[in-house]
């Protein structure tokens, strides 16, 4: 039946079709999933530099103080030399021994910081690898993305004219019901009999219908009754009936045992 052919050779232009469209739409994922870690690669990078710049700044503030408090226990020193009386002196003293111990505080946290410091340069110099390295990547997945999708608009535009020439073999009233049929059932309006059943949704055929359908040499549809695809049949080739037609292999008894006497 020629329209019958005809519908099934744009069924599989409209099938690659969709397998391309589903192609091209998947490219924009890809392309924000390569750039996606890029973005954490610098977010780090970014991290550790802020963190950085403030270890610096209060490094800076540390070293400030230990040199304020460098200064205020000289001056107390200084002035226990010219006190004259051993209360005054002790109160000097008292001075120089908390300025002191301020110094100590300072230089500690000073040195928290430097260590601090020298751990966040390593940690951006391993950031900076970890940014070039997915931006590698990155650069060899875009390529690798234009490549398929100039492929894949490539193969659409053939698709498409492919499918124009399949139109025009089809009588306009029949591609309406094509189209109908196709948005109601995902893109599959034809659906083949197997084993007596429609492969599409499972549901069996009647014998009669079955029959129908092989011996009809007219234009006539026949629909499947319950997800109303247009149903076709394909005549098994010599060697698949044959095949079906034997016997399956008996199994083997493993329980069975050979005594010779």
């Amino acid at each position: 039946m020629k329209i019958l052919q005809d519908l099934l050779e744009l069924q599989s232009v409209d099938t690659r079709l969709q397998a391309v469209r589903a192609r091209l739409a998947s490219f924009p994922k890809r392309s924000a999933d390569a750039e996606k870690y890029i973005t954490a690669a610098k977010a780090e990078l970014d991290a550790a530099k802020a963190a950085q710049v403030a270890v610096v700044r209060d490094r800076k503030k540390y070293e400030l103080d230990v040199e304020q408090w460098k200064e205020r226990v000289r001056k107390y020193k200084d002035q226990t030399s010219q006190v004259k009386t051993n209360e005054a002196f002790k109160a000097l003293q008292h001075e120089v021994d908390n300025g002191e111990k301020e110094i100590a505080d300072a230089e500690d946290r000073l040195l928290e910081q430097m260590v601090a410091g020298e751990q966040y340069e390593r940690q951006i110099k391993e950031s900076e690898k970890v940014v070039k390295a997915a931006e590698d990547v990155a650069k060899v997945e875009r390529a690798k993305i234009d490549g398929e999708k100039k492929a894949a608009e490539h193969e659409l535009a053939q698709l498409n004219t492919e499918r124009e020439r399949a139109v025009t073999e089809i009588p306009e009233s029949m591609m309406d019901h094509y189209d109908r049929i196709m948005k109601k059932h995902d893109n599959l309006a034809l659906a083949e009999i197997r084993e007596e059943k429609c492969s599409a949704c499972g549901m069996r055929m009647r014998p009669q219908v079955i029959q129908a359908i092989r011996r009809s040499t007219t234009d006539e549809m026949f629909h499947c009754e319950t997800c109303t695809r247009i149903l076709y049949y394909t005549e098994p080739t010599a060697a698949a009936a044959v095949a079906n037609a034997q016997p399956a292999p008996p199994a083997p008894n493993s329980t069975s045992t050979h005594r010779e006497n």
